[in-house]
């Protein structure tokens, strides 16, 4: 059987016996399904966890899974949905399809083709990550990496040196910077760079699917293993493995995470068998896991075998000097990608690309400039194809009182979010991805500013 880790599913019904049914079905062909009896408790769901796919009753009390539906294709576009319903209501259903749902399945048919149509959508998923991956692969990856700041060079050069040893490495910096870049190019001029480089997402991936991925499981060690799995770290032996958002983990795999790196073993889910491991480790993090060891959110023991060196890596705002080589690089793969040539830029285009302080970073600017190309006509650029947040970012103020620089980026940082938010009617995720960050770190920057 096909291994369905990470594919999550939400079952949606008010009716008791339906979700269990459906969740024992999908569980026994290895999928990874909760239940919600709500599409209120489905919303809350879907606010805290990942799911690939909601399978969903249409007709339910207070919320129906057409208003579900909706609020879905509002809030959370890369989740599809399939509307389950009865023969009666099967007009609704098709109607339902119109507004975004991915199928629908009939209650009295063969679970088969409910089957059927789940594989058709972890297909799509997976196609949709493996073209992402190509694309990233297709870049060049020392792009980032080129500079005229003596800043940047500075820390390229500590990368270089520690790239020589063995140590563990801590990246830091803001989303968007480059840190899997930077850790990829670490692991290029290590004596490790023939093996594999392993990156991993933890901020993507739930507290049990993360530890599955990590230290991998034997066969019926948890519903849905029904295959023995290798995880993260036994893939890494030899390498180099990268944990992304490293200051995401919860405390108890901490733990784990804790004890294996000082012992290199890991022992599988399921298992008491220790097995040795071989890797290079190295975590990045946007957060600042100094206040999360204050907090109690991040153990400091960790904290210090993670970062025997830490490296931080420089905003875009502070190394301005090479906005126009990285402005060049992006219009020109733009062009290559989309196939669009462009022949002509207006003054008014340039001038903000240059004077924008990119809160999302090197990944923001890669955003606007795709952005511009697609919506370019006749190989012109014209200002009106710039996002509409360019409207806010003016800084024609004049200064009453000399603040301390990190004091006015924070109240620039509250004001912009602030105003990201009402342009986008307060709706947390599409303001999170014309931000450029996940849900879970614009809800942090909202409660730390105080946002109402």
């Amino acid at each position: 059987m096909k291994d369905n880790t990470g594919f999550n599913i939400l079952i949606v019904d008010d009716e008791k016996e339906y979700r269990e049914v459906f969740q024992m079905i999908l569980e026994d062909n290895g999928y990874t399904a909760e239940t919600a009896c709500s599409g209120k408790e489905a919303l809350e769901k879907l606010r805290k966890n990942n799911f690939s796919l909601v399978l969903t009753d249409l007709i339910m009390q207070e919320m129906g899974g057409i208003e579900l539906l909706e609020q879905i294709k509002e809030k959370y576009v890369e989740t599809e949905v399939i509307i389950v319903t009865g023969y009666g209501t099967i007009q609704n259903a098709v109607e339902a399809m119109k507004k975004g749902a991915f199928r629908y399945f009939i209650k009295s048919h063969d679970p088969e083709e409910l089957l059927i149509e789940i594989r058709k959508v972890k297909k799509l998923v997976c196609l949709e990550d493996d073209n992402e991956v190509l694309r990233s692969r297709q870049e060049d990856p020392n792009f980032m990496l080129k500079t005229k700041s003596r800043a940047f060079e500075k820390v390229l050069d500590i990368a270089e040196k520690a790239a020589k040893s063995n140590v563990n490495i801590l990246i830091l910096g803001e989303s968007g910077v480059g840190k899997e870049v930077f850790a990829d190019y670490i692991h290029r001029c290590s004596d490790r760079k023939d093996r594999c480089f392993i990156p991993v997402n933890c901020h993507a991936l739930s507290d049990n699917i993360l530890e599955s991925e990590l230290f991998g499981h034997e066969k019926g060690s948890f519903t849905g293993a029904v295959d023995k799995r290798k995880g993260r770290f036994e893939a890494a032996h030899g390498g180099t493995l990268f944990l992304d958002e490293v200051g995401e983990i919860s405390l108890s795999t901490q733990v784990k995470l804790l004890r294996t790196i000082e012992l290199k073993t890991i022992e599988r889910i399921g298992s008491n068998k220790s097995i040795n491991v071989d890797y290079r480790l190295i975590c990045a993090t946007n957060r600042d896991l100094h206040k999360a060891i204050l907090d109690g959110t991040f153990r400091e023991d960790l904290f210090y075998r993670i970062s025997t060196i830490t490296i931080e890596i420089p905003p875009l705002r502070d190394r301005k000097e090479d906005l126009q080589d990285l402005i060049d690089f992006f219009l020109k793969r733009s062009e290559v990608e989309l196939k669009k040539k462009v022949n002509e830029i207006e003054k008014g285009v340039l001038n903000f690309l240059l004077s924008y302080e990119y809160p999302g970073n090197v990944r923001e600017l890669k955003n606007i400039i795709e952005r511009i190309v697609v919506l370019s006509e006749n190989g012109l650029i014209k200002e009106s194809d710039l996002p509409e947040y360019k409207k806010i970012t003016s800084l024609n103020q004049e200064i009453t009182e000399v603040k301390p620089f990190k004091d006015v980026r924070k109240e620039f940082e509250a004001k912009y979010i602030a105003e990201v938010l009402e342009l986008c009617n307060y709706n947390i995720s599409e303001a999170a991805r014309k931000l450029d960050i996940s849900r879970r770190q614009l809800f942090n920057k909202i409660t730390e500013y105080n946002l109402k």
